[in-house]
């Protein structure tokens, strides 16, 4: 029988026992079918990239599955009735990985390197970094602003000033007229 790999996403305001009680039911569904489940892993609550149907986060399941083609068909087909299963992925695989997936790995790694921080990593030498520039604290903020901006400082007076903000105006949008209704159509009328 081919091999799959199965991943769905459930809601995240569903319990984990309902989760599990779900796995249970497809599981049952893929055994009565003619197919095995040969590794089951729950991946835990974990955050989208984007929202999908409102749920920021999502309860992960993956099934190394062991079944004919049908079977997972109707497993789908359940997924897609059921409204806490809000995303579901099948991929068929040439072999099944031994051990835990990457996920899981991914986990372990992390609970491994939480212990250190930033504080206790080791930056290594920096060297001399030499001396700090000077800070505007002496100017006021509109010059200290206005320095950014390319403009000199002239002992409190900007060269900017801010001219080309006065001299602006608003920008408003030309109405355009259609020449067969309002005033323009009277025109054309009286001339006919």
């Amino acid at each position: 029988m081919p091999l799959y790999e199965h991943v769905f996403l459930s809601r995240q305001d569903v319990s984990a026992q309902q989760v599990e009680e779900l796995t249970a039911q497809l599981t049952g569904v893929l055994t009565q079918l003619g197919g095995k489940v040969t590794k089951l892993e729950q991946w835990g609550v974990k955050s989208l990239s984007y929202r999908v149907r409102k749920n920021r986060k999502a309860h992960f399941t993956f099934l190394n599955v062991d079944a004919p083609s049908a079977a997972l068909n109707e497993i789908e087909r359940q997924e897609r009735l059921n409204e806490d299963v809000l995303r579901y992925l099948t991929i068929r695989v040439d072999e099944h990985e031994e051990g835990p997936s990457a996920m899981m790995r991914k986990s372990d790694r992390d609970r491994d390197d939480r212990g250190g921080g930033f504080r206790d990593r080791d930056r290594g030498d920096r060297g001399d970094r030499g001396d700090r520039r000077p800070r505007d604290r002496d100017k006021p903020p509109l010059a200290r602003r206005a320095g950014r901006r390319g403009s000199h400082w002239n002992g409190g007076v900007t060269q900017m000033a801010f001219s080309t903000m006065q001299t602006r105006r608003p920008f408003f949008r030309r109405r355009k007229t259609c020449p067969f209704s309002g005033a323009n159509a009277r025109r054309s009328i009286t001339r006919m």
